[in-house]
């Protein structure tokens, strides 16, 4: 079979190559982020470190981190790195504790990000004789707009569905004749089940590839929806903060995802000491991005643990892959696509005026994740009738869906029957199998 890229240029691009191309970038954006980002500048001057002592990627180490708290901290306008006239979009994480992370874009910026899922697409097998359903939400999240232009990149006949509205979904797939679905893994699960409770069979799609992310997934996961949707299952990788999905995507290998070096650098640094790893060793992905104008962000902690390699792989690409993520260095949860932290949940319980006594359940039924709170009750509130305990945990769930934006299921339960911790309190159990 003949092997198809996006850029070919820089997707089979030799090492000394890209490393030239990489010093060069890195040169130019931090000289870009000392004079437009006062908040990096200043440190960088905190560690000693000017634009002059960065000669290439060799020099990377020397520049100081960022983290998800200064990207908070600096909301919304402080780690812009151009005039706000030239910006064009902004995307946004979910916020914690009311402080999102709100990305900024210039149309160049865009074009860029397009191309990373450009590349994507044809990695996954597609070209402009696809028809691709973009089944991501769109708005303020990444996924629906990274894909939907990087489907109009390529050429495809795009579909921008969004999320839900699983019968219109199947119907626009099948009259249509989809042969590409984006969307989350849980999302296309379901989407799997739909069809068969509708009375189709795999083969009765036009289906060809999927290409899932935004939430973890296991490797027997990817096999259930492959099986459901008759596809090849692909990964993709990627954050707001460096730009959406498109940061790393799957080949044909399905055996980890290949970073778009031109446009980011990758390190892996031990969590605890922040030292840089060898190549292969586990530790926390770190990521520089090289092009980026107006949200330049260097040395950022993704806080996903994961590993690096650049064995061959036999789609001929040389760019370097990462394994899917292991785990996280924070409490940060990823459920059905949505970063969750306990102290989101916390913050809303001390609102609503109950004690910050409480645990979370994760677990995931059907391939969807589920989200259970326990929360213990003031002894003072403790009631006996059911209908006022039922009442008041359907207004605890609405005020963590506000702040969420997923919906838990909330158990009220009596005062003093969450265990108590010697240590550090056990506040998430989280059953989900992510790793086999």
């Amino acid at each position: 079979m003949e092997k198809r890229y996006f850029n070919k240029e820089i997707e089979t691009m030799g090492r000394e190559e890209m490393k030239a191309l990489q010093s060069e970038r890195l040169v130019a954006q931090v000289k870009h982020v000392w004079e437009n980002v006062p908040y990096y500048r200043g440190l960088m001057e905190k560690k000693g470190v000017t634009p002059d002592d960065i000669k290439g990627i060799e020099d990377l180490h020397k520049l100081p981190f960022l983290s998800k708290a200064d990207l908070r901290d600096q909301y919304p306008y402080g780690l812009l790195g151009t005039d706000l006239e030239n910006c064009v979009r902004i995307q946004s994480t979910s916020g914690t504790t009311g402080r999102r992370v709100v990305a900024f874009y210039t149309q160049h910026d865009i074009d860029l990000w397009e191309e990373c899922c450009a590349r994507a697409i044809v990695a996954a097998g597609g070209d402009k004789g696809d028809v691709c359903q973009v089944s991501y939400g769109f708005g303020l999240f990444t996924g629906g707009a990274g894909l939907n232009g990087g489907s109009h990149k390529v050429g495809c006949l795009t579909l921008p569905m969004s999320s839900g509205n699983t019968e219109r979904q199947i119907q626009f797939m099948m009259d249509l004749g989809a042969t590409i679905l984006c969307c989350t893994p849980s999302y296309a699960a379901f989407i799997g089940e739909s069809l068969k409770e509708a009375g189709y069979k795999p083969e009765d799609n036009k289906l060809k590839a999927g290409i899932f992310g935004a939430e973890p997934w296991t490797e027997e996961m990817r096999r259930d929806i492959e099986r459901s949707l008759g596809i090849k299952a692909f990964d993709i990788y990627g954050l707001t903060e460096t730009s959406g999905p498109g940061v790393a995507f799957e080949c044909e290998e399905q055996n980890g995802m290949h970073i778009n070096e031109d446009h980011f650098i990758a390190e892996i640094i031990d969590p605890d000491t922040g030292e840089v790893l060898p190549e292969g060793e586990k530790g926390e992905l770190v990521f520089t991005s090289l092009t980026k104008e107006a949200f330049p962000l260097i040395r950022y902690r993704t806080r996903d643990i994961t590993m690096l390699t650049r064995e061959r792989c036999s789609c001929g690409r040389t760019l370097v892959r990462m394994k899917k993520p292991m785990g996280r260095s924070d409490d940060m949860l990823i459920i059905r696509g949505v970063n969750v932290f306990p102290s989101q949940i916390e913050t809303v319980l001390l609102k609503e005026g109950y004690t910050p006594n409480y645990q979370i359940v994760v677990d995931r039924v059907k391939n969807t994740d589920t989200l259970d709170v326990y929360v213990e009750m003031n002894p003072e509130s403790f009631s006996d009738v059911v209908g006022d305990i039922a009442g008041d945990a359907d207004k605890l769930a609405s005020a963590m869906k506000t702040m969420l934006g997923i919906t838990p299921k909330v158990h009220l339960v009596a005062p003093k029957t969450i265990t108590r911790s010697e240590g550090k309190a056990v506040r998430v159990i989280d059953n989900r199998k992510l790793h086999d």
